[in-house]
């Protein structure tokens, strides 16, 4: 299992080095490739995310009251703060293109998007070693979702940072991955703190996928990701 373990981390690793490479996801109307890849990271996390953050929320609400939301604030943070950096990325290359600069990133900017994605990186990879008890088809299931988000990701960093992000980032986001996969080996947080990272990570997801697919200019497609979801949801409840 350690051994599927550190394959995923190698794949998504690999996965931030060579995206960028994939010259046919970057056209418009959106590649069918991107969308269905969305669909399959969102079916993901309603799935089997939300219910194992559910799952955690009732276990942390024991002696409290009913309704206490600890976890659903922790998957509103998550949410909240990738869509701040998303705000922050898109002005700065506005800001830029009014200035008569290349239509990219402040380099502060940059830095604080790939700082604040490398800890998101580094999160997942952790995460990797602390779902092992679930069974090799679990694991594999969290790693080929977050290899496929990971695509998506990429596409839309590389829209932000261009030249930066070939250069410097994908590197720092891929090596940020083995970190968390080695912290994962030998630093035990505790299941709380697991929780809460998971349903982070749930919120962080859901917002990355979405700030991809909705914007009109996208020009998305509908039905690559409602079938990469419908199929992904599919496979995720049969094992």
């Amino acid at each position: 299992m350690t051994a599927i373990a550190l394959a995923l981390a190698l794949l998504l690793a690999f996965v931030h080095v060579f995206a960028t490479h994939l010259v046919f996801l970057d056209r418009a109307p959106r590649s069918r490739w991107l969308s269905a890849a969305s669909g399959l990271s969102v079916a993901y996390v309603f799935v089997h995310l939300l219910p194992e953050i559910a799952s955690g929320h009732e276990a942390l609400a024991e002696g409290r009251a009913a309704q206490w939301p600890t976890l659903w604030l922790v998957t509103l943070a998550g949410l909240v703060v990738f869509y701040g950096l998303e705000r922050l990325a898109k002005g700065s290359r506005q800001d830029e293109a009014e200035a008569g600069r290349e239509e990219t990133t402040a380099p502060a900017v940059f830095w604080l998007h790939i700082a604040s994605f490398a800890l998101y990186n580094v999160l997942i990879g952790y995460l990797l070693m602390h779902r092992l008890d679930e069974g090799p088809a679990a694991l594999i299931a969290f790693g080929l979702a977050m290899s496929l988000h990971f695509v998506v990701n990429d596409h839309g960093l590389h829209a932000h940072h261009r030249r930066r992000y070939r250069h410097v980032g994908r590197w720092l986001l891929a090596g940020a991955v083995l970190i968390g996969y080695a912290l994962g080996l030998g630093v035990d947080v505790g299941e709380p703190a697991i929780v809460s990272l998971i349903a982070f990570l749930g919120g962080g997801v859901v917002l990355n996928v979405l700030k991809e697919e909705l914007p009109e200019e996208r020009q998305s497609r509908f039905v690559p990701f409602a079938l990469g979801a419908a199929a992904y949801a599919a496979l995720l409840v049969a094992i």
